[in-house]
């Protein structure tokens, strides 16, 4: 068995999906590509599936928030080839009022308590999840503390005026 590269594995992801998969970059490493909600399902089931390239472990789901981008969410999957030790990060952008992509539930059930900690912190929605409600915050909090919707400090501290510092 030959080692797995990034070019064999995105030559590979590209003969199975086409331009349905866009190359992104590869950080220290870590090839890191973009994929649509519509296919990231079909996605992740054969890179888990397929024999040549067998990413079954995932690590971790994320997202990050950009306010200023058409879609302002991404969605962030990091998988691992335990066998022949390489990683994989898959990006999908979202958005709308209430950002909603399908749950990898189906694919990994460890993806459980991790779609749950992105929506707590997000508020990105996982359709088909089996029990998506909050794991870390109060289940009366009405928003979602990783989004940047708020100002970095509240303009009503009074402890940083500059004539306690002598300014």
């Amino acid at each position: 068995m030959d080692k797995l590269t990034n070019d064999r594995i995105f030559g590979r992801l590209q003969q199975q999906f086409g331009d349905q998969v866009q190359f992104i970059g590869e950080p220290y490493g870590l090839m890191t590509i973009a994929a649509s909600k519509e296919v990231i399902i079909d996605l992740l089931f054969f890179l888990k599936l397929d024999e040549e390239l067998r990413f079954n472990f995932l690590t971790d789901i994320t997202a990050a928030h950009y306010p200023t981008q058409e879609h302002p969410f991404d969605v962030v999957y990091h998988v691992h080839n335990m066998v022949q030790r390489i990683r994989l990060r898959i990006k999908v952008s979202i958005g709308g009022e209430i950002p909603t992509i399908p749950t990898a539930t189906v694919v990994w059930k460890g993806a459980n308590w991790m779609e749950r900690e992105t929506y707590d912190f997000y508020g990105i929605h996982f359709e088909g999840h089996p029990d998506l409600r909050r794991i870390l915050n109060m289940d009366d909090l009405d928003v979602f503390p990783m989004r940047k919707e708020y100002p970095l400090e509240d303009p009503n501290r009074v402890d940083k005026k500059d004539f306690y510092f002598g300014r």
